[in-house]
């Protein structure tokens, strides 16, 4: 199937199009408070070893780049702290399609140190749309084998269930994309019922899986059972209900100019193409994506390919360790904002706290509602000693 021309491409952007300039102004209107900020970032990891523009990597070569990959992610750690002291890291969310043993017993070591808890992804209809029937079979045995086999996911102290952060593969949530790329019209649904409590997909501009919500912390509005339920919001706010369905924390999507002439999109992606300039931080700032009522806590949902190799020194590398560590100096100095890594379970249960109307500090609702099951195997792995 060929690229969509111009006019296609804008068509199918016109619906977040034509509300940007209303965001914009909600943005300046709830961001003017003089108060100091607590930016609440996290990275999503698009976590993919075996990616290359030549097709999937045997295996003895995924474990050489992993392996590469962890180094690399050990040093940045340990040069990069945030306010609290915590170390940079990313959210590994690894394609359930591409499950290898080996591999993930390397990501669950990395959680165990620190460096990324794992959360799910999928890339699924691609050759054909899948079936509600498929998709619901490949989370569930994902989620299961993540959680009792590699200790990773999380879970709530009053339930047993596994529980799991979802990026949507090729960006097409909830068939978003026309058909492509999924297929399964009640995506939303199945995520709900599998355990899943967040969804970090988005924003996906210019692509046609972009919907018109943007800049948003939001449950959706529309029928689970069909396709960009998500089109409609109810934003989350403080003192409100919380989401019956996967929570969508979108990253910032802004329309910028490069050199005050060329246009260009600001969407939280960390490539070379976008730099590591901490002139972004401006534009992830003005985002303001909040939950509604809470604006001192702005919440910074960033996105990587971290073995794509000519973005890799701007996701995890040197690239990464200037501009994190600029972010967080420029904060302590200024005293206009705190900077606070978090991992997406953890950004998930601050924004819980803020719809329950807890203030101050987010560092101290980074276990809010939500534990990691690596920490309550540790417990009791350390009771039986």
């Amino acid at each position: 199937m060929s690229e969509p021309g111009k006019f296609e491409k804008l068509k199918h952007n016109l619906p977040w199009l034509v509300r940007y300039p209303l965001d914009a102004a909600r943005s300046f209107l709830e961001s003017t408070a003089f108060e100091k900020k607590h930016l609440i970032i996290t990275v999503a990891n698009h976590f993919e070893p075996g990616w290359s523009s030549n097709g999937i990597l045997d295996h003895k070569e995924q474990l050489k780049r992993l392996h590469e990959y962890v180094e690399i992610a050990r040093v940045t750690a340990d040069l990069v702290r945030d306010s609290d002291g915590t170390k940079f890291r990313h959210t590994n969310f690894y394609p359930a399609e591409q499950y290898d043993r080996d591999l993930l017993d390397i990501l669950a070591g990395m959680q165990a140190e620190e460096l990324g808890e794992v959360e799910v992804h999928l890339h699924h209809g691609v050759e054909r749309p899948d079936t509600s029937e498929g998709l619901r079979r490949q989370l569930t045995e994902f989620r299961d084998v993540l959680a009792e086999r590699h200790k990773c996911l999380s879970r709530s102290a009053n339930d047993t269930a596994p529980r799991y952060a979802f990026v949507h593969g090729n960006l097409a949530l909830a068939n978003s994309c026309g058909g492509k790329f999924c297929g399964v019209d009640d995506e939303m649904q199945i995520l709900k019922e599998t355990g899943c409590y967040a969804d970090f997909t988005l924003p996906s501009a210019p692509d046609l899986s972009q919907v018109s919500v943007i800049n948003r912390i939001y449950e959706s509005g529309g029928d689970l059972s069909k396709p960009r339920p998500h089109e409609k919001a109810r934003r989350c706010a403080v003192g409100g209900q919380h989401p019956a369905s996967p929570m969508i924390i979108t990253g910032p999507l802004r329309l910028c100019l490069r050199n005050g002439i060329r246009p260009y999109i600001e969407d939280g992606a960390l490539t070379s193409a976008l730099g590591d300039s901490i002139s972004r931080l401006g534009h992830w700032m003005r985002a303001n994506v909040t939950v509604a009522g809470r604006t001192d806590w702005i919440f910074i949902k960033l996105y990587a390919h971290g073995f794509f190799d000519h973005d890799q020194s701007v996701s995890i590398g040197e690239g990464a360790r200037r501009l994190f560590s600029e972010i967080v100096e420029t904060g302590e100095k200024s005293g206009s904002y705190s900077t606070h890594f978090v991992s997406a379970r953890e950004m998930f249960n601050i924004a819980t706290a803020a719809i329950d109307g807890k203030d101050g500090d987010p560092n101290s609702f980074r276990n809010y509602t939500l534990l990691p099951i690596m920490q309550e195997a540790a417990r009791t792995a350390s009771a039986n000693v």
